[in-house]
């Protein structure tokens, strides 16, 4: 694809190319990222219960938390491996900088541990 800015690429808008390249990055994650992989592991028999039993506010929500964890654990992951790539050693300003990305990581992992604990006990309350 075409970048406007920087007049690079090749002319022509490829949404099925775009997609593969998201497809190929999610893999990346899940198959090299163990944080990803076990968190993906965790919500998807969650969501295949929802999805069956039709509760779709739950799965719904089950779903954009998992989504939103995902999100901030990828670009967690890419912002490390940018401050890596700029500077190996120590540096005071890079680690100010993981600190943050991890802390945004972290608030949308609690967000989906929430979300994730109510929706198992509501489902093994409605199991029992």
């Amino acid at each position: 694809m075409q970048n406007k800015f920087l007049n690079t690429g090749q002319p022509g808008f490829r949404p099925l190319r775009k997609f593969m390249v998201c497809l190929s990055g999610f893999r990346y994650a899940v198959a090299y990222d163990f944080s990803v992989a076990y968190k993906c592991v965790l919500s998807v028999p969650i969501l295949i219960v929802c999805f069956y039993y039709r509760q779709w506010v739950d799965f719904l929500s089950v779903f954009a938390a998992t989504g939103l964890m995902l999100i901030a654990e990828m670009f967690n992951t890419a912002v490390e491996a940018l401050c890596d790539f700029v500077e190996s050693g120590h540096n005071h300003k890079i680690r100010v900088i993981k600190d943050i990305a991890a802390a945004a990581t972290g608030i949308a992992i609690l967000i989906w541990i929430a979300v994730i604990a109510a929706e198992s006990t509501r489902l093994w309350q409605a199991f029992a």
